[in-house]
């Protein structure tokens, strides 16, 4: 097999486990595919010139105050050039039912979806105790896990501002339904009064990947404790039950 025909094939067994498993790091694709670290950098410098991936940045756990590291996922370009078909049809659906039942129903829908994860970051952020940095942290980690390539700042009030202004920025570096959510905010809304409950304050969304930002960054003020009764796995059963957080509107 000619030595182009063998690389081809090569940097579509990167991408596709960029698919799959993204965001992941150089070093975990090399243990995943069996390659030698310079040889899937090299891969993957190829696909990143060539715009198919591209790399989001994310704080390594337990790691503190060093460089983030590096983590890959498909580009806008790369989910065109594999088709979108789940797109089109996930939009067309949600289309038709906002059409056929208005928009409290994608509302509805959108609950639905993150419910799981409510029900799923509960415990563990429960059992982070009621300081609001710890329970942002244990958010983030969850968050990271499911591919959201996540992590926290803390912001902390400098004086003649009280001790009461700090907060904590909640970053997503990735979303797996950016494009979704682009043409149905109330994705975003709903992920934010997610947040809300689990944290037990309410939060403000400073900037959403689908609204064009590098990132999602959620603001968390952290100078009380948690609401009592906060991130019950049930709290989003109901439609009229929201959060009073400031989303941003373009």
């Amino acid at each position: 097999m000619p030595a182009a025909d063998a690389d081809e094939r090569t940097r579509d067994r990167v991408l596709n486990a960029v698919l799959e498993h993204g965001p992941i790091s150089a070093a975990e694709l090399g243990d995943l595919l069996g390659f030698t670290p310079a040889a899937v950098r090299r891969h993957l410098d190829h696909l990143s010139r060539n715009g198919v991936i591209e790399v989001k940045r994310a704080a390594r756990a337990g790691a503190g105050a060093g460089r983030p590291a590096r983590r890959y996922v498909l580009s806008s370009q790369g989910q065109s050039s594999l088709g979108n078909d789940y797109l089109d049809i996930a939009t067309l659906a949600l289309q038709r039912l906002g059409e056929m039942a208005g928009p409290d129903a994608v509302r509805q829908f959108a609950v639905e979806r993150f419910g799981d994860m409510e029900r799923r970051y509960a415990p563990e952020i429960n059992a982070a105790g009621p300081d609001i940095t710890a329970r942002a942290q244990a958010l983030s980690e969850a968050l990271s896990r499911d591919g959201f390539v996540a992590s926290t700042a803390s912001i902390e009030a400098k004086a003649p501002l009280p001790a009461a202004l700090s907060s904590v920025q909640l970053c997503q570096g990735h979303c797996p339904i950016q494009q979704l959510a682009a043409q149905f905010t109330v994705f975003c809304d709903v992920e934010t009064d997610v947040f809300s409950r689990l944290v037990g304050v309410d939060v403000r969304r400073l900037s959403t990947l689908a609204r064009g930002g590098h990132v999602c960054t959620t603001h968390i003020p952290t100078g009380r404790p948690a609401a009592s009764g906060a991130a019950s796995p049930g709290a989003s059963a109901g439609l009229d039950e929201e959060s009073n957080h400031l989303q941003e509107r373009p």
